[in-house]
């Protein structure tokens, strides 16, 4: 093994004792490491940084996540070897373009719900609309939905066990009664349907495995044509993600209608969400013209005695 591949895995390590899981990340720094050792060069320069990165093709996104790979380890590496040339940030730019939420009303998220009730058989029914009803309530994101395995929902405490979810968080969520008797419900149809279980998931599929994100983007697709739910704009279509975005901006709608010091609310529902800080959160502020007007209106009286 070689000393860069060495200190690599040692990066890896360390990074992912902080809770980064790094699976592409680490991917792409092993598929660097291995090129850097069949050029027989040394340490990271800018050069050879850049001959990787666009070495995968013509696509803008994918060479510039590459290139971020090897700044973030060229980062640590000049720590140890001082030789070592970190690329700039803007060497290969390219910035994402952020899609535009769907924030489903209420009205909508009921249509779903109703496409959903009439999927057959009863099981692929209740399975789209436990998931879309817990999503809709909760703002878990869909990964860990699909991760809940069946001792994650707590009956008796009435709460979520989110376990090692992004960045390696875990956090518990606690759950209305109606919610909870949602689940109760569908726990006790999935078990009549599978009274020997073939996995510890509590989703499951028909043929009693761990739902797929795949089918889930698949079948969500189907429902919103059926529910009647059109894209807003050419960047902004109903996603199983936007369930959590709307429950967010719904969540703060709410604290600013009812007058409550939303600054020091705000790292409580980080927290509900799993958010690394609150500043992932007030992103969210960004996300409805409605918010933005009702945090207007709050700084208005502000900016007068400031005047």
């Amino acid at each position: 093994m070689t000393a860069l591949r060495e200190i690599a895995e040692d990066y890896l390590r360390m990074r992912r004792a902080l809770g980064y899981k790094l699976k592409i990340s680490g991917w792409h720094l092993e598929k660097f490491v291995s090129y850097l050792e069949l050029t027989e060069a040394t340490t990271v320069t800018i050069e050879n940084a850049v001959a990787w990165a666009t070495s995968a093709g013509t696509n803008r996104a994918y060479c510039a996540q590459r290139l971020s790979v090897v700044r973030q380890f060229a980062r640590h590496l000049q720590t140890i070897d001082p030789a070592c040339e970190v690329p700039p940030s803007q060497l290969l730019p390219y910035r994402a373009p952020r899609a535009i939420p769907y924030l489903y009303t209420p009205e909508e998220i009921r249509a779903l719900m109703r496409a959903a009730g009439d999927l057959e058989p009863p099981l692929l029914a209740a399975n789209y609309q436990t998931l879309i009803g817990l999503m809709a309530v909760t703002g878990i994101r869909l990964g860990e939905a699909i991760r809940l395995d069946r001792d994650d929902v707590d009956v008796r405490h009435g709460l979520l066990r989110i376990l090692d979810s992004k960045f390696g968080k875990s956090r518990e969520v606690v759950l209305h009664d109606s919610t909870m008797h949602a689940l109760s419900e569908y726990g006790r149809l999935r078990d009549r349907r599978f009274p020997q279980p073939r996995c510890e998931a509590f989703l499951v599929s028909l043929r009693g495995t761990r739902l797929r994100r795949n089918c889930i983007h698949h079948m969500f697709a189907r429902l919103t044509r059926t529910a009647g739910l059109e894209p807003r704009s050419a960047k902004c279509h109903p996603r199983p993600h936007d369930l959590r975005h709307a429950f967010a901006v719904r969540t703060l709608l709410e604290w600013y209608r009812d007058g409550v010091d939303v600054q020091s609310r705000l790292p409580l529902l980080s927290t509900y969400m799993g958010h690394v800080n609150p500043a992932s959160t007030f992103w969210y502020l960004t996300a409805a013209p409605e918010l933005l007007q009702l945090v207007a209106d709050r700084l208005d009286p502000t900016i007068e005695r400031l005047t």
